[in-house]
């Protein structure tokens, strides 16, 4: 009676052994999970920007993100930063479930962290909660590239060669976890755990001593107290930023012609969509 009443009604009798049954979705034709990957690909390479600094991208008025930090425009769209800066590689650093309680028991949830840069002066860092591990992640990836951040880089002693340090004592701070960097010598390498060692990597600083304190077995603060390190670093006003700042025009007062044109829409007929 038991077996007849979960089984008729969907019930508890069943158990979680039922529902590996919803992944015969896939083969109603092109509405499964395997025909929609390439569609989002070809949506991917077909991007029609949404906002002002997405058209100038596009229309290659603007040819570097120092031109956006310049003018501290806000950046909406994650293409804009796959479009200026193509070098980025991206890591996930920890994935961590995490529960809310509600009327029916605990909703379980997935949490990402990821870090993402080009060794060579960009590094940001996303974090996304999700149902599931591949949406979790995807959603980090895009948080990341959108919270990408210059990171000044400087010299241990004498000026000889490309910068390979931090410019300055930095100290960041996420909960209880605070991080510290200190300069260090050409050929120190990155003295560091092994977190914040990969966000120092992904900005590309070659040579830094750092100290923690805190309960740093807590990765998300941990990482986010290093992130916050290297956002201090163009903070620090030094003598080589002494000098009388030049105003130039923001990119959208310099092409507010370009801007004032309207944008082409897809318009679909009936006669299209027939076909």
């Amino acid at each position: 009676m038991a077996e007849r009443g979960g089984g008729d009604r969907g019930g508890f009798g069943r158990g979680f052994g039922g529902r590996g049954d919803r992944g015969g979705r896939g083969d109603r034709g092109g509405r499964g999970r395997g025909g929609r990957r390439p569609r989002r690909e070809t949506e991917e390479e077909k991007w029609v920007p949404v906002t002002k600094l997405g058209r100038l991208v596009r229309d290659n008025k603007i040819k570097s993100i120092e031109q956006i930090y310049l003018h501290s425009l806000p950046i909406k769209e994650y293409q804009i930063i796959d479009a200026l800066v193509p070098s980025l590689k991206d890591e996930v650093m920890k994935i961590m479930p995490v529960q809310k309680q509600t009327r029916a028991g605990q909703r379980t949830r997935f949490k990402a962290f990821v870090v993402v840069g080009d060794s060579n002066g960009h590094v940001g860092l996303g974090v996304k909660c999700s149902k599931e591990v591949a949406t979790a992640i995807r959603g980090a990836i895009i948080l990341a590239k959108l919270s990408v951040i210059p990171v000044r880089r400087g010299y241990w002693g004498n000026k000889i060669g490309k910068p390979h340090t931090v410019p300055c004592k930095v100290t960041g701070k996420c909960g209880s976890v605070t991080v510290r960097m200190v300069p260090a010598p050409r050929g120190s390498g990155i003295v560091a755990a092994r977190v914040p060692k990969k966000v120092l990597q992904f900005a590309g600083i070659d040579d830094v001593f750092t100290s923690s304190r805190g309960s740093t077995k807590t990765l998300g603060n941990f990482v986010k107290a290093t992130f916050d390190c290297l956002l201090k670093t163009y903070g620090f006003l030094t003598p080589d930023f002494w000098k009388e700042t030049r105003f130039t025009k923001s990119p959208f007062q310099e092409y507010t012609d370009l801007l004032a044109k309207p944008t082409s829409k897809i318009v679909h007929t009936v006669d299209d969509v027939e076909a």
